[in-house]
């Protein structure tokens, strides 16, 4: 599965749970996010991983602590002046061949 069919796959998973996507690769200086989403009352920023196959692990494990700080920095840089205003949190997508294995806050979170 190529990245963007994967992004898409998580875009339908995450809107069947009644997310409302917000934005897609949302980029800035310090780098990307691949999905910003609303959850009711939270903004959500997605990380999606995915692999065809368990070879060289889950994609999930692929979420390493620089990819969490460079994910918590985009949120900073996403909310701006209204950091501290809303709830955030990060979730993870990982796909792995048909399977969709969805992370809810899977780490972080963000200060002022």
């Amino acid at each position: 599965m190529d990245w963007k069919g994967a992004e898409e796959r998580a875009c339908e998973y995450l809107r069947s749970l009644g997310y409302l996507i917000v934005a897609r690769n949302w980029r800035w200086p310090g780098g990307e996010v691949d999905i910003v989403a609303r959850d009711r009352d939270t903004l959500v920023f997605v990380e999606v991983k995915a692999r065809s196959t368990a070879r060289f692990g889950h994609p999930a494990e692929a979420v390493d602590q620089r990819k969490q700080r460079r994910l918590i920095a985009a949120a900073r840089a996403f909310l701006g002046r209204d950091l501290g205003k809303v709830p955030v949190r990060f979730d993870v997508v990982a796909i792995l061949g048909d399977e969709i294995r969805h992370l809810r806050g899977a780490f972080g979170e963000v200060r002022r």
